[in-house]
């Protein structure tokens, strides 16, 4: 996992001593649907945060994420540019909550910061998912810092608790052995890519005559398997349960020309009113010839219910059928034993909502599973935007940690590879990750996808928390966030 020049005995002490924000434009090359949103552009926010060890060195560590319209706050009343300002302001606060909480372990800063951070966002009008995503840029770029100045990678400091991971935010593990737990993680080489399928995505080659795109990607869904060898898949349902149906037989004709075993996950992204909303499509599906191997090829739902009053009753007449996750409703440390309680059995990992929550949600994964007996209880990797440079590498890392032999990652094939990054950027991207990034015919550095798969090995062969290179913050814009 590498070797540290600075042993970590016990978890070090540090302080925040400052962050810079930083923004970059992304356009996509394809709109994406998801929801009640069509996105075609939006701002990638980029953190340095400065951190001071009790030993009095200092150092600076890095982040990212793209502001994402009409996840977070799913509002219709809401712009795109008010989605974008409720994320800066979530950020704004983090960094003051985190600067106030003094000198602690990198974990003691967010538990501390955690309270205030939601009580402020509470009082601004921003719900828990927000007040989540200031804090987990922050707190990456804390990690990625502390790492840096120990000369090893994340990887390393989880393992061995460098971080001073506690069950101080999550009192049900107060039991349960959290150093063991994370000294047994294991990072893979390689992970699958599980693509989404959007609403408006084309299916086959012949769904694009007529918006045919002047580049050399793949725009269909069997395009992307043919280049990438997918087996993986995320497919959007909307809530309709003829028009889901009818999107559904469309991909499954594709998808089953597949010799080798697919896997598919069903995101209902909210669009549900209740339980028997959804229970009424899966019989449907069980009922349509035509999505025979997609039914059996389906390992979960994720979020069908809007997040209102997703956890307001139980679903577990839907759950004997198939297994259902939380992903939006996870907007603080409680969920995830409040939705067990109704029947869901897994719960997202998404750097955007925090790098803490994964680990201590995934060791809940563990605690339940070995109480229990058997694999009930499971955490799926989610995050359809993350852009190749720091955002995708931070995230990929967080989900190999947490387990996921697969991970949503769609970035790639909505923006082409490292749009807008200055060249120098790309190259040196290229330079520190060989196996995840490679040079195409007209210079642009994308993701290396084989055989629907992803390596990691770079990742943990330098220090930090998987960036590797820097980022041309002179070729950026001062984020609104900073004022």
């Amino acid at each position: 996992m590498g070797s540290s020049q600075h042993d970590v005995a016990s978890p070090p002490r540090l302080a925040l001593i400052g962050a810079e924000f930083f923004e970059r434009p992304v356009k996509l090359r394809l709109p994406f649907r998801f929801g009640v949103v069509t996105l075609t552009e939006a701002p990638q926010l980029f953190v340095r945060a400065r951190v001071r060890l009790a030993d009095g060195r200092e150092g600076d560590g890095i982040s990212a994420e793209l502001l994402v319209p009409k996840w977070f706050d799913k509002s219709p009343e809401l712009s795109n540019d008010d989605n974008f300002n409720q994320l800066r302001r979530s950020l704004a606060l983090a960094h003051g909550h985190l600067v106030a909480a003094g000198t602690d372990t990198a974990f003691g800063l967010s538990a501390t910061a955690d309270s205030p951070q939601r009580d402020a966002c509470t009082a601004h009008g921003l719900n828990g998912l927000i007040a989540s995503f200031g804090l987990a840029l922050i707190e990456r770029a804390i990690v990625d810092a502390l790492s840096r100045l120990h000369g090893t990678s994340a990887f390393t400091l989880v393992r061995d608790n460098g971080l001073g991971i506690t069950a101080r935010l999550t009192p049900d593990l107060d039991s349960f052995d959290l150093a063991r737990f994370l000294g047994e993680l294991k990072p893979a080489d390689t992970i699958f890519v599980r693509h989404t399928v959007g609403m408006l995505d084309a299916l086959t080659r012949d769904d694009t005559v007529g918006n045919r795109l002047d580049d050399d990607l793949p725009q269909s869904l069997e395009e992307v398997i043919a280049v990438y060898g997918h087996r993986h898949f995320k497919l959007k349902v909307g809530g309709q349960i003829e028009a889901d149906l009818a999107r559904l037989s469309r991909i499954a004709a594709v998808l089953d020309r597949i010799a080798e075993p697919y896997f598919v996950t069903l995101d209902g992204n909210e669009q549900f009113e209740n339980v028997d909303a959804v229970l009424a499509l899966w019989r449907r599906i069980a009922e349509e010839p035509r999505l025979a191997r997609l039914k059996a090829s389906t390992l979960l739902v994720e979020q069908p219910i809007a997040r209102s009053h997703a956890l307001s009753a139980p679903i577990h007449a839907l759950a004997r059928d198939v297994p259902v996750e939380v992903d939006e409703s996870d907007a603080d440390f409680g969920v995830f034993p409040r939705a067990r309680e109704l029947g869901y059995r897994g719960i997202s990992a998404k750097s955007c909502k925090g790098f803490y929550r994964a680990l201590l949600n995934r060791a809940r994964v563990a605690h339940w599973n070995a109480r229990e007996g058997g694999g009930r209880y499971f955490m799926s990797a989610e995050d359809l935007t993350t852009q190749s440079g720091v955002a995708l590498q931070q995230d990929l890392a967080l989900a190999t940690l947490v387990g996921a032999t697969h991970v949503e990652r769609n970035g790639h094939h909505y923006v082409d590879g490292m749009a807008g990054a200055p060249p120098a950027e790309q190259e040196a991207f290229l330079h520190a990750h060989p196996d995840l990034y490679a040079r195409a015919a007209d210079g642009r550095v994308r993701l290396v996808i084989r055989d629907g798969a992803v390596a990691l090995g770079s990742l943990r062969r330098q220090p930090g928390l998987a960036v590797g290179a820097r980022p041309d913050f002179g070729a950026m814009q001062p984020s609104p966030a900073a004022a």
